[in-house]
């Protein structure tokens, strides 16, 4: 098993320590560094070939927020902290996951099971379509991870998919499901003439079209827009030229 060389970042020695002693409890994590400050987590990425940090947002000279923002390519980020209002902001630093504190165990094992699976999602069974005739359904199904389940998705009873970064929200008729998987994983998995991609964020299903334009796509009171760079391909597809 790889070892995942991980970072804590935390000005409080009790949260800090707390953190690493979850960490000796899983063999497949290896703490390279423990970081008081910002300033300390950027010198550790830089000396450490660090694959996560558990990194705190409150902390002197340089706050988790800042060091995110300075970094371009930073090591994966589980978030630690105790303010809630941080939450939907972290997401769009790319973050894995988010733990309030204080931390319980199994809220932790299931951020790093988080980041095992966006790691390595070929050794998932995340996305299995059914066999050609098979007994247990006669419609094309996916299934998706989402929150340690394996969701069961038919595939004319979805709208459309729209990433954001590292994770995946895919519109049924019935649902939206959150799955943390690339929007390119998806596109390719559904090589399908019913799906296409209308914009770098999105893939729709053709079926639940209700009208467009040069610009934009409406399923039912969703508009989704048409990058101009996958305009000639959509219209393609829909005969139109």
């Amino acid at each position: 098993m790889r070892k995942i060389n991980c970072i804590i970042a935390d000005d409080e020695p009790i949260a800090r320590n707390g953190i690493r002693n979850y960490a000796f409890k899983l063999p497949q994590l290896n703490v390279v560094a423990l970081c008081k400050d910002g300033i300390e987590v950027y010198k550790a990425i830089k000396e450490t070939n660090a694959d996560l940090i558990f990194l705190d947002i409150q902390m002197p000279h340089l706050s988790g927020i800042e060091l995110l923002r300075t970094l371009k390519k930073p090591p994966a980020v589980i978030i630690t902290t105790a303010y809630s209002e941080y939450a939907v902001g972290g997401y769009e630093l790319n973050v894995i996951d988010y733990l309030l504190k204080p931390i319980a165990f199994e809220r932790f094992l299931k951020a790093v099971d988080k980041y095992e699976n966006w790691m390595n999602p070929e050794l998932l069974p995340q996305l299995q379509h059914s066999p050609q005739g098979s007994l247990s359904s006669a419609e094309p199904f996916i299934y998706v991870k989402s929150e340690k389940r394996m969701v069961k998705i038919l595939l004319k009873n979805i709208l459309y998919l729209e990433g954001l970064k590292d994770y995946v929200k895919i519109n049924t008729t019935a649902q939206q499901i959150i799955t943390y998987q690339t929007l390119t994983y998806f596109e390719e998995k559904l090589a399908d003439n019913r799906f296409t991609r209308v914009h770098r964020s999105f893939i729709v299903a053709f079926d639940h079209i209700s009208s467009f334009s040069g610009s934009e796509l409406r399923m039912g009171t969703a508009i989704i827009p048409i990058g101009r760079t996958y305009l000639k391909d959509v219209l393609r597809k829909l005969n139109l030229s």
